[in-house]
């Protein structure tokens, strides 16, 4: 297994325009929303998604969809600049801006779009201040909140009550902003939703739809309790964090049943499907919906009892990958289902392409509309993941990681625990480690090279720690604020 770095090449001028026409694009991110929690992929039979499904019908879905960090504000960064967590240097939720970093939609500025932004930045420290690349912005310091929310809008803080629900609320001002938007020009709109990150509230509207409803606990969840973990030889590190803030015994420190946790998750979920049903709505009554490119991503997954463990920051599967829904019927048709991997780090170089604004050399991602069009084949054959270690989330240790169509590799740093190897193929439920197996050890090798190839390719081989201020135990903000 030889890695070919797919993303290095020569030096372009980011405003090197090409022939395309300037398309527009309404780019759709929510918080903590896996993969397979939507109605039509079946995961939970009672979820009920119409907008999603008919946005996956109607355009694609990509089933391989991954992030390269799984949290929140590493995962945004690299959205936004089309880079690694290593390379932009936010690599938690408390490491500041370095100052230096350029967004893409700066590029669409200087291209002539006009940019809105609308709901959760939280890159980092960084507050509810407008940031480059939108011409009108809409936000809220950090994680915010889903009801009566102040939102800073271009400067000026505005406080919202009467039970005003964000969801709502970025909706309604992101179509108010399209309804007055100047027609002669192409418009980029980024609709960042708060959910559904915890503490899950839904709409009044939607709570207690699915009250009583259950989900099918997963294959892994009980294996941490009774100890065939070590059979399984897995970390000692999962085992440790059933009774933590990330485990199933002790979620968020409270003592929560999980089923009905995952009722307030899907609940919550519920305004995000109508927000993509409105804004389907006004495309269609504005005749932009078969020429606008409209993208629905997550900015990470999430674990429901998979592993013994519940959110984010690892390498397994439903923490690392992401609903990615695409449609735009001048480019493609409908129905497809993509196998290719993508990354968070395509989205930038997506958007540019569609815009016909070259990319510039420093993102390392790749457009997926040729794959859609069937222009062309994915070249990407590996995904790479990277996660820090967080003093305030001291159970997740740091991890680098690889994933193949076939095989999953995981290397923990700064810990004295096993690391992972998983056949995909065999065992999509991550099941079996098969680090210690005598037949893997020439891939583990290969892989373990890939994985350092890579981090020198892009210069990732120095963690990036950032100046931060920790206050003692228990003095620092609840994480849920985060």
């Amino acid at each position: 297994m030889v890695f070919a770095p797919m993303q290095l090449q020569a030096k372009t001028d980011p405003m090197l325009k090409t022939k395309k026409k300037r398309r527009n694009v309404i780019f759709i991110l929510t918080d903590d929303h896996r993969y397979d929690y939507m109605g039509f992929t079946g995961k939970v039979p009672w979820l009920e998604t119409p907008n999603m499904d008919k946005l996956a019908s109607e355009g694609a879905y990509f089933s391989n969809a991954f992030v390269t960090t799984s949290l929140c504000s590493p995962s945004r960064a690299s959205i936004l600049t089309g880079q690694f967590s290593h390379n932009h240097t936010i690599v938690d939720n408390q490491a500041p801006d370095p100052g230096n970093l350029t967004y893409f939609p700066q590029y669409l500025q200087k291209a002539g779009y006009q940019t809105g932004f609308f709901g959760k930045w939280h890159m980092g420290d960084h507050g509810d201040e407008p940031q480059p690349g939108f011409s009108h912005w809409e936000s809220f310091p950090g994680q915010g909140v889903y009801y009566n929310p102040t939102l800073n809008i271009n400067g000026e803080r505005v406080a919202y009550k009467d039970s005003t629900y964000i969801t709502d609320l970025l909706t309604d001002h992101a179509l108010e902003w399209l309804d007055n938007r100047d027609k002669k020009k192409p418009f980029f709109l980024y609709l960042s939703h708060k959910a559904v990150h915890a503490a899950f509230k839904p709409a009044r509207r939607h709570k207690g739809r699915y009250k009583g409803k259950q989900i099918a606990l997963p294959s892994t969840y009980d294996q941490t309790k009774t100890g065939k973990y070590r059979d399984l030889k897995w970390p000692q590190w999962v085992a440790d964090q059933r009774v933590s803030w990330h485990g199933v015994d002790y979620m968020y420190h409270e003592n929560r049943d999980i089923h009905e946790m995952v009722v307030d998750y899907c609940e919550t979920l519920l305004g995000v499907d109508e927000s993509i049903g409105s804004v389907m709505e006004w495309l269609k009554q504005e005749g932009l919906d078969e020429s606008t490119l409209v993208i629905y991503m997550g900015d990470n997954g999430f674990s429901w009892g998979e592993h013994g463990l519940i959110d984010k920051r690892h390498f397994y599967e439903e923490s690392v990958k992401v609903p990615l829904l695409v449609r735009c019927p001048d480019i493609f048709e409908g129905g497809v289902k993509p196998k290719a991997m993508v990354q968070n780090i395509d989205i930038g170089p997506t958007v540019l392409a569609e815009a016909g604004v070259q990319k510039p050399e420093h993102m390392p991602g790749v457009s997926f509309i040729p794959i859609l069009s069937g222009e062309k084949e994915s070249s990407r054959k590996e995904v790479f993941y990277e996660y820090f270690w967080e003093y305030d989330f001291p159970m997740t240790p740091t991890v680098f990681g690889m994933r193949t169509d076939k095989y999953k590799y995981m290397k923990f740093q700064g810990i004295w625990d096993r690391n992972e190897l998983y056949d995909l193929e065999n065992d999509p439920d991550e099941m079996y480690n098969l680090i210690a197996d005598p037949d893997k050890q020439e891939i583990v090798k290969e892989m373990s090279t890939a994985i350092y190839d890579w981090l020198e390719a892009t210069d990732g081989m120095q963690i990036p720690l950032k100046r931060t201020i920790k206050y003692r135990y228990g003095d620092y903000k609840h994480p849920n604020e985060y």
